[in-house]
């Protein structure tokens, strides 16, 4: 079993996690984060077992990036999606838009075990060609389209439009979290009393502990510049539920400028977080990142791609 690392926090990456299949079958290397961007976007995609609730997020994903293609010639895109250890059929459901579409625009990431969402968004980044990178999740819940409100939102700090001037963004920094924070007093309406109790508990706990800035750390839909990827993946440590909130937490050490922006989103049947369990291990987890970074056993360290 051969190991890479990152120069920061190590990254236990099996040699077979290093390749991805083209749609000739052929096995080909996925280039570094740390590589100059190739392409505009990359999109990210966590999937584990996620046979039924996979495939149309996809068509929703692919329908809206090629017809923006279409529509400004120049514009490129990629989607990775990581089959973080699935027992199902989430490798032939992937696998076949590799088939339909390309390598060039569908990869497929198979880890060789599972390594939680956390993990699973971690490497898919690592081996992303986009000068901007969204992860977005598996489900559907969040509208695709609204990867614009985002992107307004990113180009406002960055004073760049990325799709014509790729080569500017360069090391430029900001995140940008979509939000279903408009949406809490229907989610208070529709919930029971103890699902609501933990909803806020988790909300004070991510207040008292890491992050205070954002309202709603859990949606998965964020974009990221390259140079912002550079700098959060790499000091990332938590592989689970709870790194969103530790990679927002990194962002605020090193003054990444933030933004949340509402989107549109829906419940979508077939949710891994178990209640009740799921909860309490992520108020476990808000607890040891800010312990472990209060006692100084984890620390934050600027990336200097050209010193790597």
């Amino acid at each position: 079993m051969l190991l890479t690392a990152s120069p920061l926090c190590e990254i236990i990456r099996y040699k077979e996690e290093e390749y991805f299949i083209d749609e000739n079958s052929t096995l080909q290397t996925f280039p570094s984060l740390l590589e100059t961007s190739q392409l505009n976007l990359s999109v990210v995609v966590p999937a584990y077992n996620e046979e039924v609730r996979l495939e149309p997020m996809l068509d929703e994903a692919l329908d809206f990036l090629i017809k923006r293609q279409r529509n400004i010639p120049h514009f490129s895109f990629e989607i990775i999606i990581v089959n973080d250890g699935s027992k199902d059929s989430t490798t032939k459901v992937a696998a076949k838009y590799t088939k339909n579409y390309g390598s060039d625009k569908v990869r497929v990431l198979n880890l060789t075990r599972n390594r939680g969402k956390g993990g699973a968004v971690r490497l898919g980044v690592l081996s992303a060609r986009g000068s901007v990178i969204l992860f977005a999740d598996a489900d559907g819940a969040t509208k695709f389209s609204d990867i614009v409100k985002l992107e307004k939102d990113l180009q406002s700090h960055i004073e760049v439009d990325y799709v014509t001037e790729p080569d500017r963004v360069g090391d430029t920094l900001a995140i940008v979290c979509g939000s279903r924070a408009h949406l809490e007093k229907e989610a208070v309406a529709s919930r029971s009393f103890f699902r609501t109790l933990l909803m806020y508990g988790f909300h004070f706990l991510v207040w008292l502990f890491t992050v205070r800035s954002i309202r709603d750390t859990q949606c998965g839909f964020k974009m990221f510049t390259r140079g912002a990827a550079i700098q959060c993946f790499l000091n990332l440590h938590v592989e689970r539920w709870a790194f969103d909130v530790e990679l927002l937490y990194v962002a605020n050490r090193f003054s990444i400028p933030v933004s949340e922006v509402a989107v549109n989103w829906q419940e979508i049947e077939g949710s891994k977080i178990v209640p009740v369990f799921s909860w309490l291990q992520m108020a476990l987890d808000l607890f040891l990142i800010w312990f472990r970074y209060f006692i100084g056993a984890w620390d934050v360290t600027f990336v200097h791609v050209e010193d790597i």
